[in-house]
């Protein structure tokens, strides 16, 4: 008889679902102290903030704004995954290693529809999104729709950055072939919501920069195995998937 699955394994979420929520968690939970000697808190606790998802190469992929606890809105995008930016594939979970977060204590107890707070908030989100860019070799992030602009100048305030992948996953998904696989299914997906739509430029814009970042990492991985000079000539390759005939 085949033998029965166990219960209590299927009842839980799969290894690398619950290493993501514990290790989201912890970063959530971490205490930070930001601008003006306002008291630490934890960092998914603060309402008003900008945050910005980094890919397993260090590479700026997403940045984003939130007026509702950044721990409301990080959790949408990486576990629940209800956000366009997900459902579009924009954003790919997947990708995300690290999360870096720029809270603006000032507004914490600011309700969501305060213009003052709207600027400065949105005037951070530009200033960060600007930073981001000019940091990224590709001088470009997944984002759909460029940043708001804000009359408010604002200096760039204190961050926090994490990991937010243990060792054990890092090791799963870190593998080159992985991502490259992954991050091509991510954009055949992204160019079928496009084929089926009518859609607006920004979505093309992200479809080429995703296209550029899969290139790069593919180039990577060639190289890295030795490029053209590894190319066999034909009739003296060796095929470890076929059978050995003799």
């Amino acid at each position: 008889m085949p033998k029965k699955a166990n219960l209590i394994d299927t009842l839980s979420p799969p290894f690398e679902t619950a290493e993501l929520r514990e290790q989201l968690a912890l970063y959530l939970d971490q205490e930070f102290s930001g601008e003006g000697g306002s008291p630490p808190r934890k960092i998914g606790n603060f309402k008003w903030g900008v945050n910005a998802f980094f890919d397993y190469d260090g590479e700026p992929v997403y940045v984003g704004q939130t007026k509702e606890f950044v721990r409301t809105r990080i959790r949408r995008h990486l576990t629940n995954q209800r956000t366009d930016a997900v459902a579009m594939s924009v954003l790919d979970p997947f990708e995300v290693a690290e999360i870096e977060v720029w809270p603006l204590p000032q507004f914490q107890e600011t309700s969501a529809k305060n213009k003052e707070a709207m600027s400065h908030l949105d005037a951070l989100e530009r200033a960060v999104h600007e930073c981001q860019i000019e940091k990224s070799q590709f001088k470009a992030v997944l984002n759909e729709k460029n940043p708001p602009v804000s009359a408010v100048q604002i200096a760039i305030p204190k961050s926090h950055r994490g990991r937010i992948v243990s060792e054990a996953v890092l090791d799963l998904r870190d593998h080159p072939d992985l991502r490259i696989a992954r991050r091509s299914l991510i954009l055949s997906r992204l160019a079928q919501v496009i084929s089926e739509r009518k859609v607006q430029a920004g979505l093309r814009r992200v479809l080429l920069v995703q296209a550029r970042r899969l290139a790069w990492l593919a180039e990577q991985r060639f190289s890295s195995l030795g490029g053209d000079a590894s190319v066999p000539e034909e009739g003296n390759e060796e095929d470890d998937d076929e059978p050995d005939a003799s």
